[in-house]
C-alpha cells in the first residue's frame, strides 16, 4: 500500500469492495421490487424508512468504519500491531453500544418519526411495520460493520466483500420466501422482507466475527481491558464522520417529505424511487473510498503525505467518471429505473423530472463521497462536513423557499442539482488544498 503504483492498486483492491456494494445496493433494491407488489401504500412506507436504515448503514460502516479502518490503517502504517489488535477490540465494542442505543431511541420514537418523514394511514401502518424489526436489529447492523471494517484496516477489502456478497446473494430468495411464504412459512407481507434483512446481518456477523477472532487477520480481536485513547482515537474521525451520513440520509428523507406535502402520497413514491439511485452511487464511492481510507491512512501514517493526496484525487477521479455515466444513462431513461418500482402516473412522472435534471450532476457527489472518505484516512474533516451541511441548506432549505414561492416541482429540483454540484467542488478544493495531507495525531 505504500509503494505500489496509484491507479492499479485502487483498482485491484477497489474491485470487491465495488461488486460487495453493488451487491447491497442490488438485493436492497430487489426487495423493493418484491415489496412494490404488495402496493403502492407500502412501497411509500418503506420509502420512509429506507433513508433511516440507510443513515444506520451509512453510520456505522462508510462513518464509524471508516474511523475504524483509518485508525488501524494508521497504527499498522506505523508498525504498531498491539494498538491494532487493542483498536479492533474497541472498535466491536463501541458499535455494538451505539447500535443498542439507536434501537431504543428509534423503537420508543417510531411513529412520530415515520410521520415526520411523510408516511401516513396506510404507508404509515406499512412504514410501522418493517421498521420495528429493522429498527431491533440495528446493533447487528452496527457489529457488522465494525468487524468489516477492522478486515478493511488492514487493506484486505476481499474476505468482507466475500461474506457480504455470499449473503447478499442467499437473501434474495429468503426475501422471496418470507414476503410471499414458502411451503410450511405463510406470507409475512412487508414484514418478511425486514426478517430476512436481520437473518443476513446475523449470519454475516457471525462469519466475519469468526474470522477476526481467529488470528488470520492482521488486527486480531482478542479479550481485554478497555480504555478510553483507542476509543479516542476511533472516535476522532468515526464520531465526527457521523455527520456527513446525518446530511446525506437527512437531506433525502427531508426533501422526501417536502415532495409528499407538496404533490401528495405518489408523488413521494415517485421522487423517493429516483432518489434511491443516488443511494446506489454511495456504493460505488464507497467501493473507491474503504480502499482510499486504508491507503490514504497508512500513506500518512508512515510520513508519505504528497502521495495520500494523489491517491485521493485519482481516487476522487475514478468515481466522478463511474457515477456521471449512472447519471447520464438515468437522465436519458428515467423510465427504465422507475418501472421496475410501479407504474402509477405521478410516480413516473414525478421520479422522470428529477431524473432528467438532476441525473447529469451525479459525478460531482460521487466524487465529494469518495474524497470524504479519503479525508477520513488524513483526518481531515471539517471541509467534506461543512460541504454537507451547505448541501443540505441548499436543497431543503432554499429550495423549499423556491418551491413555496414559485409552486414548480422543476425549479426545486434544479435547486437540488446545484447544491449537489456545488457540494463535490467544495470536497475537491479541500482536498487540494496545501495542508489536507498534513499529519494529525
Amino acid at each position: 500500500m505504500l509503494n505500489d503504483p496509484i491507479v492499479p492498486t485502487l483498482l485491484r483492491m477497489s474491485g470487491p469492495n465495488t461488486v460487495m456494494m453493488l451487491a447491497l445496493a442490488s438485493t436492497s433494491l430487489i426487495e423493493m421490487w418484491f415489496l412494490a407488489k404488495l402496493g403502492t401504500d407500502v412501497l411509500a412506507g418503506v420509502a420512509v424508512v429506507v433513508p433511516v436504515l440507510m443513515l444506520m448503514q451509512n453510520m456505522s460502516q462508510g462513518a464509524m468504519g471508516g474511523g475504524i479502518s483509518a485508525a488501524i490503517a494508521r497504527a499498522l502504517g506505523a508498525g504498531d500491531k498491539a494498538l491494532a489488535d487493542s483498536l479492533a477490540r474497541h472498535a466491536v465494542v463501541l458499535s455494538a453500544s451505539i447500535g443498542l442505543v439507536f434501537t431504543l431511541v428509534l423503537l420508543s420514537f417510531n411513529t412520530p418519526l415515520l410521520r415526520f418523514l411523510g408516511a401516513e394511514g396506510a404507508s404509515l401502518v406499512a412504514a410501522k411495520e418493517y421498521g420495528h424489526i429493522v429498527f431491533g436489529g440495528l446493533m447487528l447492523t452496527w457489529v457488522m460493520s465494525a468487524l468489516a471494517s477492522v478486515i478493511r484496516g488492514t487493506g484486505n477489502m476481499l474476505l468482507p466483500s466475500a461474506v457480504i456478497c455470499g449473503g447478499a446473494i442467499l437473501l434474495i430468495p429468503i426475501c422471496a420466501g418470507l414476503i410471499f411464504g414458502f411451503g410450511p412459512v405463510p406470507p409475512l407481507g412487508v414484514a418478511g422482507g425486514a426478517w430476512a434483512l436481520v437473518a443476513y446481518q446475523a449470519l454475516g456477523t457471525l462469519a466475519l466475527g469468526w474470522y477476526c477472532l481467529s488470528g488470520r487477520n492482521a488486527a486480531r480481536l482478542r479479550l481485554g481491558p478497555l480504555h478510553w485513547a483507542p476509543m479516542g482515537n476511533i472516535l476522532g474521525v468515526g464520531g465526527l464522520a457521523c455527520i456527513n451520513p446525518l446530511l446525506t440520509n437527512g437531506l433525502i428523507a427531508s426533501t422526501a417529505a417536502i415532495v409528499g406535502a407538496y404533490a401528495g402520497t405518489q408523488a413521494l413514491a415517485g421522487y423517493a424511487t429516483a432518489a434511491r439511485l443516488e443511494y446506489l452511487l454511495i456504493p460505488l464511492a464507497f467501493g473507491l473510498g474503504g480502499p482510499m481510507v486504508a491507503l490514504v491512512g497508512s500513506n500518512i501514517g508512515a510520513g508519505q503525505p504528497e502521495r495520500a493526496r494523489r491517491i485521493a484525487l485519482v481516487g476522487g477521479a475514478m468515481a466522478f467518471a463511474v457515477a456521471e455515466t449512472v447519471g447520464l444513462a438515468a437522465a436519458i431513461w428515467p423510465e427504465t429505473w422507475l418501472t421496475l418500482f410501479g407504474t402509477d402516473e405521478t410516480l413516473l412522472k414525478t421520479g422522470a423530472q428529477y431524473l432528467r435534471i438532476a441525473g447529469p450532476f451525479y459525478g460531482f457527489f460521487a466524487m465529494g463521497f469518495a474524497l470524504y472518505f479519503a479525508s477520513q484516512g488524513a483526518r481531515q474533516l471539517k471541509w467534506p462536513l461543512l460541504a454537507g451541511a451547505m448541501r443540505l441548506v441548499l436543497y431543503a432549505g432554499i429550495g423549499w423557499l423556491i418551491l413555496h414561492v414559485t409552486g414548480s416541482l422543476t425549479a426545486f429540483f434544479v435547486t437540488g442539482a446545484v447544491a449537489m454540484t456545488a457540494y463535490g467542488l467544495c470536497v475537491l478544493a479541500s482536498v487540494a488544498s496545501g495542508n489536507w495531507a498534513t499529519p494529525r495525531r
